[in-house]
């Protein structure tokens, strides 16, 4: 007789505000019967981490489509991304991603973000360096004092990524100021509230002024809710092992690559999923 078996999601947290690991096999993965559980942990816990998967580019194409609808990237069509900060083997983007070495939330120029990132690591860093960052800002917002809450709950902010570039070249020239430019600014909620009732910090570099507020005001208030959001309690720092895969949800995460040095080769592949909810 044939027992019909249930396969489980099988997960431990990492700490107590961020981040969980999924122990499940590839096959209990790629078969779609967890998608949902996973799904929903990953909203919990804001970074799921999946250690030494290693899965073929298209086993994540694969594990991705299970969990919602494919975003696709530029010209990658439904393939994965390569990301390196390494000049020789990504010339028309790796100054772009220089950007990425600094907390940000993926999309904050569009008015619905990505619902979520899985970065695979295919080539690492010398130990110690090239590590991933992320921060919660579900659990940040709810970590804050009541009163405080009711300070920004209302507040919009000017996002641009022309602000990002004197993150890393603090005297641009005039042309690439202006190639910086290109991308309009976008407005958005301090405070983003969301269809679950659930509310969370949108933050990270490129959040330039607080609507309102003078410069001097809103730096310190955005810089203050920065530093409060990646501190400790709401913050992991990922080390990768060639074949680790980590997801995070796009919603309330911020993330930003650790200090390595980009001559030498560490290469990662992107897949995303497309957002499912606009800024409000």
């Amino acid at each position: 007789m044939n027992v019909a078996t249930t396969t489980r999601l099988n997960a431990e947290n990492v700490k107590p505000n961020i981040a969980s690991r999924v122990l499940n096999t590839k096959d209990e993965l790629l078969s779609g019967e967890i998608a949902s559980d996973i799904r929903e942990l990953l909203s919990q816990r804001g970074v799921l981490i999946f250690p030494q998967i290693d899965f073929t580019d298209q086993e994540q194409v694969a594990f991705t489509k299970t969990l919602g609808k494919f975003a696709f990237e530029g010209d990658h069509g439904e393939n994965v991304h390569p990301i390196t900060l390494d000049v020789e083997k990504n010339p028309s983007s790796a100054e772009y991603l220089k950007g990425s070495l600094y907390w940000h939330l993926d999309g904050t120029g569009n008015d619905v973000p990505v619902l979520a990132s899985l970065l695979s690591c295919r080539v690492g860093s010398p130990k110690g360096t090239g590590n991933t960052g992320f921060a919660n800002t579900y659990a940040a917002y709810e970590g804050l004092p009541e009163e405080k809450k009711a300070e920004i709950d209302s507040l919009r902010v000017i996002h641009d990524t022309w602000g990002t570039l004197f993150f890393h070249t603090p005297e641009p020239s005039l042309a690439k100021l202006q190639g910086y430019m290109g991308s309009p600014d976008n407005e958005l909620p301090l405070v983003w509230n969301h269809h679950d009732g659930r509310k969370s910090l949108v933050l990270g570099c490129t959040a330039h002024q607080v609507i309102g507020e003078g410069l001097r005001e809103s730096a310190q208030l955005l810089h203050g809710l920065r530093d409060w959001a990646t501190s400790e309690p709401f913050s992991y720092s990922h080390e990768w092992t060639v074949g680790d895969l980590v997801m995070w949800d796009n919603t309330g995460t911020l993330h930003r690559a650790e200090e390595f040095d980009p001559s030498c080769g560490r290469l990662m592949v992107r897949t995303k999923l497309e957002g499912e909810e606009p800024f409000n």
